[in-house]
């Protein structure tokens, strides 16, 4: 009988990179145009004004200005002001 357990399907795994996803600018922060804010899988927030929605979801600025968090109805937002 053996001693040690039989190797299971995650120790065979390879270890994969991370995806980078996040918070890239927080609030009050000054952007530019283009520069990116939040890189997310699907819409945990969603945009506001001033600020454009990639197909990845991606959160990015259209214009420059200062960086903000909101709430709205339950939902949280983020626009460039």
């Amino acid at each position: 009988m053996s001693h040690v357990k039989s190797g299971g399907a995650t120790r065979q795994q390879s270890a994969r990179p991370g995806k980078r996803l996040g918070v890239k600018k927080s609030g009050g922060q000054k952007v530019i145009s283009g520069n990116i804010i939040i890189r997310q899988n699907g819409t945990r927030v969603h945009p506001g004004k001033g600020v454009g929605l990639g197909r990845d979801y991606t959160i990015f600025a259209m214009r420059e200005g200062v960086v903000t968090f909101f709430k709205r109805l339950g939902k949280q937002f983020v626009s460039v002001e």
